[in-house]
């Protein structure tokens, strides 16, 4: 009988208590558990740190996701424990990705009697991990402005703000490099910067359509799409995975992305930050296992 951590972040978007009750009944059934709720991502580390010989499940979105990898990464345990995934998020786009069941019990069932499938991860020159993917520019104000949304549309709030973003962002000069082809020079602005590991964002937005979480390459999307007209256009068409088809749109595969020039933020897996000048982020093959 598998050994599991099961970690709750009752913040999460989808999280109740009767669901997560329910959610732990199931992997008690099927694997010896313990429980422990986390309120800090700084609990993570001292969760895994008190029961380390337990594969760890996370009950919450992709923020606590991407928060618990970083902290195995920290930990030099990505390769030693399998996690688990019970998709309570806003969004969940890593698990639309994987298959990863979204019904609760579903996905609880898996991560207890799953097998454990090896994914890449991206890994930044200042220490930061990506699980799914990482954007810059119109993204970037599409997520802050579907924010205030999110209660009312939920996932659905992303698209809305990406029309909103598509209207009010013009774009700026950035340097583009993946491993050693330039795709975009800081000559010309730049409307957006995707790099897809897995394929949408948002709840669902197809940043990077034909992302794959296990093939060793990440899927960059660049946009030159700075007119008025074909701002709004680029957002409503990443709405429907269709933007990769605009004559303004570059799409490369590549192991090592660099972007340099203006401070920008960043959203990766959903968690602001910046901003930067300059990132790199370089694809670590087979990195961690979830189990599905």
């Amino acid at each position: 009988m598998r050994r599991l951590l099961a970690i709750v972040n009752a913040t999460a978007g989808s999280a109740d208590e009767e669901v997560v009750s329910r959610v732990l009944t199931v992997l008690a059934e099927h694997a010896d558990t313990v429980e422990v709720r986390v309120d800090d991502p700084a609990d993570l580390a001292a969760a895994l740190a008190g029961h380390p010989q337990r594969d760890p499940v996370v009950l919450g979105g992709d923020g606590t996701l991407h928060r618990l990898v970083a902290a195995l990464a920290e930990r030099g345990e990505l390769g030693r424990r399998t996690v688990g995934l019970v998709p309570l998020g806003t969004g969940n786009d890593l698990a639309r990705g994987l298959g990863v069941p979204l019904d609760p019990i579903e996905a609880a069932r898996a991560a207890a009697v799953g097998q454990p499938r090896a994914l890449d991860l991206l890994r930044d020159d200042d220490g930061g991990i990506v699980v799914n993917a990482v954007h810059l520019g119109v993204g970037v104000e599409a997520a802050r402005a579907a924010k205030p949304l999110k209660p009312v549309l939920r996932r659905f709030a992303y698209g809305v703000g990406s029309v909103i973003a598509g209207v009010r962002t013009k774009g700026v000069r950035l340097r583009v490099e993946v491993d050693d082809r330039v795709v975009a020079d800081g000559r010309h602005r730049v409307l957006m910067v995707g790099i897809g590991n897995g394929r949408s964002i948002g709840g669902g937005t197809p940043l990077a359509p034909r992302a794959r979480l296990s093939d060793g390459l990440a899927d960059v999307v660049v946009s030159f799409a700075t007119g008025p007209l074909q701002r709004l256009m680029y957002g409503v068409l990443m709405r429907f995975g269709r933007h990769t088809a605009r004559l303004d749109v570059a799409t490369v595969r590549g192991a090592r992305i660099r972007i340099s020039g203006p401070a920008v933020r960043l959203n990766a897996d959903g968690e602001l930050t910046g901003p930067v000048t300059g990132r790199t982020w370089t694809v670590e093959a087979g990195a961690w296992r979830l189990s599905v």
